[in-house]
């Protein structure tokens, strides 16, 4: 029968674990927000204010406040910025 590991070991080798996944999934994330960032530019110019719901809030997100208070001149320099 196995011996049963303490509770400090036990989140002692979880910190560990999760602080490498963290960096993995990380690198993942980066990438996946650059991509974002990039498609979502791409639409912005395609397309004419007001914006889909999907672009309005990744404006929203990139410009810290609520998508009823921006411009479109915000917007257009948001896409100057990246």
């Amino acid at each position: 029968m196995a011996h049963r590991m303490s509770t400090a070991r036990r989140m002692d080798r979880d910190r560990d674990i999760f602080a490498k996944v963290r960096t993995v999934n990380g690198e993942f994330k980066r990438k996946a927000t650059a991509a974002r960032a990039t498609r979502m530019g791409k639409l912005i110019e395609k397309g004419a204010f007001p914006y889909t719901p999907a672009i309005q809030s990744w404006v929203a997100v990139q410009l810290g406040k609520p998508f009823t208070q921006v411009t479109e001149d915000e917007v257009k320099g948001l896409l100057k910025k990246a």
